[in-house]
């Protein structure tokens, strides 16, 4: 009889019905739906670490306790990053750039010439990053993430990264450079970063226009604003704090 009920459960537990269920209840819960596999968990934060040790256990049988276990790691992962912990020791700048339009004429633009602008763009636009003392972290298509040690540093290399790129043109498409900067302490994993104020950096460039750089609230608290011109933006993104507050810069005289 015991057999027969431990079979039952187990055939239960596994039921692709229950597995979907559980899946989609990850979909609406707090934090990252993915949490559980090798990246996310990386790290020594307690979540990370149960998080780590559910995946060993269950790797040969994936099923709905397996799904409820990464759903708590999940949850408490997302709340320890709420409230501060989770995070990385050091404070750094965060970048993260795209370019406006791009998408649209590389599709008709050919290999050849996508190659040649993004050569020229990252000229452009990586020099003065080294210059003013930050590290590309990864290139992303046409874009990049970088990471500087100051707010003040990532604007001055942007602006003059966006100057340079003024001058560019292949095939009669002249980039547009958008950027997105926050300043936070996102956790540190090998050469790259993680974390809710990577989340946040990258939400701000998708919220950026053509030639437009949009920072956060802690960004502009930390950097000379006599010298800027600066407008609000709007910013509900999922995966921000609810009292981030967003602000398009321009160096003062400039215009977008």
């Amino acid at each position: 009889m015991r057999a027969r009920a431990l079979g039952a459960a187990k055939q239960l537990e596994q039921s692709p019905r229950l597995v979907t269920v559980a899946r989609l209840a990850r979909e609406i819960l707090p934090g990252d739906s993915r949490f559980g596999d090798p990246l996310s968990t990386a790290g020594d934060e307690a979540p990370q670490v149960v998080g780590r040790r559910v995946s060993q256990l269950t790797a040969k049988r994936p099923g709905a306790v397996r799904e409820a276990g990464l759903a708590a790691a999940q949850v408490w992962q997302s709340l320890s990053e709420a409230q501060g912990r989770g995070r990385g020791h050091d404070r750094v700048t965060i970048v993260f750039t795209d370019l406006h339009g791009f998408s649209g004429w590389a599709l008709n633009a050919g290999d050849t010439l996508v190659l040649e602008l993004l050569r020229d763009v990252g000229v452009v636009l990586e020099r003065p990053i080294e210059d003013r003392g930050g590290r590309v972290v990864k290139r992303l298509g046409d874009g990049l993430m970088a990471v500087f040690g100051e707010p003040g540093d990532a604007l001055a290399a942007l602006f003059d990264a966006r100057e340079g790129m003024a001058e560019l043109e292949v095939d009669g498409y002249r980039p547009k450079l958008r950027a997105g900067i926050h300043v936070g302490r996102p956790r540190k994993l090998g050469g790259d970063y993680l974390g809710v104020d990577v989340n946040v950096a990258a939400r701000l460039v998708e919220r950026a226009k053509a030639d437009e750089i949009v920072v956060s609230d802690d960004v502009l608290e930390t950097v000379d604003t006599d010298a800027l011109r600066v407008r609000r933006r709007r910013l509900k993104a999922k995966g921000t704090p609810k009292d981030l507050t967003a602000y398009a810069v321009e160096r003062s005289g400039e215009t977008s």
